[in-house]
């Protein structure tokens, strides 16, 4: 039976599907395997990014699946991503992901890092508004943004991001980074949800996943949704796509969630600190 995901409002007045299908790394016939298994299995929201290679994959999924008469194209929520070295190019660059994707519009655009060395992520978040207003994206946001960036785009534009997408799983859950986006009305969305593998051997979550009977990925999935993130796993298995829906029954006590949230460590992140990610763009690599 299909399950219903959970919507959040977003500050815009447009709704995000809680849990999605993040694509990251998923080569092309992976990226449509497992878009058309989550579209049949319930999802509803894919997450994709001009830098990940895969937004024709994620295309083609959706078209078939439209054809196939699964879903409409307004059920779907699509997401895809301004990269670094496009940061002064935005408009050109939705359209190139428009373009890949087959499609008139996406959801949501984010700017997929503020590259602070680089200097352009104001002008391009201007951009993003204009491109909103367009109708070329229904919402915009960013990722990676801290406080700091934050308040410099929005003190700019007058325009709130409605999504920061940021690193956020067992070990590193992002309590103050959340605490401002929820004091600004912005939704925090999860990528790396379930530490790129790393947190689903922890005992704790392990004990958990015994009590429920469930997988320890399911668990993770569980505590984000719990805490009111959108999230967005991903995998290349169609069984552990179907899996990681088959959470909406998991009802993790606060004691199950303050266990997973306790386990944040000094050295938690995986990724790169956003404060001095520069990849991609003519900063990352100064004149001598």
């Amino acid at each position: 039976m299909t399950q219903i995901n959970k919507m959040i409002e977003l500050n815009d007045g447009n709704r995000i599907p809680q849990l999605g299908l993040g694509v990251w790394q998923l080569n092309d016939q992976d990226t449509y395997t497992s878009c058309r298994t989550a579209i049949t299995a319930g999802y509803r929201h894919i997450d994709t990014a001009m830098i990940y290679g895969n937004e024709e994959a994620v295309g083609r999924a959706v078209a078939d699946a439209i054809e196939a008469g699964d879903v409409t194209r307004e059920d779907l929520f699509i997401t895809t991503k301004l990269w670094n070295s496009d940061q002064e190019r935005a408009s050109q660059a939705i359209d190139e992901s428009l373009r890949k994707l087959g499609l008139d519009y996406v959801d949501l655009y984010l700017m997929h890092w503020p590259c602070p060395d680089y200097g352009k992520y104001v002008g391009a978040y201007e951009q993003l508004v204009e491109i909103q207003k367009s109708g070329k994206a229904k919402s915009v946001g960013v990722c990676n943004f801290y406080q700091e960036a934050l308040d410099e785009i929005i003190e700019a534009t007058g325009h709130t991001p409605a999504v920061n997408q940021i690193e956020i799983h067992p070990g590193f859950s992002q309590t103050v980074q959340r605490s401002d986006n929820a004091r600004r009305g912005v939704v925090t969305e999860s990528w790396s949800p379930l530490g790129q593998g790393q947190n689903l051997k922890e005992p704790a979550i392990a004990n958990i996943a015994a009590r429920h009977n469930v997988s320890t990925a399911q668990v993770i999935i569980a505590w984000h949704l719990k805490r009111g993130d959108v999230v967005i796993p991903r995998s290349s298995n169609p069984q552990r796509v179907e899996e990681n829906f088959n959470v909406w029954d998991i009802n993790l006590s606060e004691a199950e969630v303050e266990a997973i949230n306790v386990m944040d460590r000094p050295d938690g992140r995986i990724g790169p600190d956003p404060k001095e990610f520069n990849a991609g763009t003519p900063a990352e690599k100064p004149e001598s």
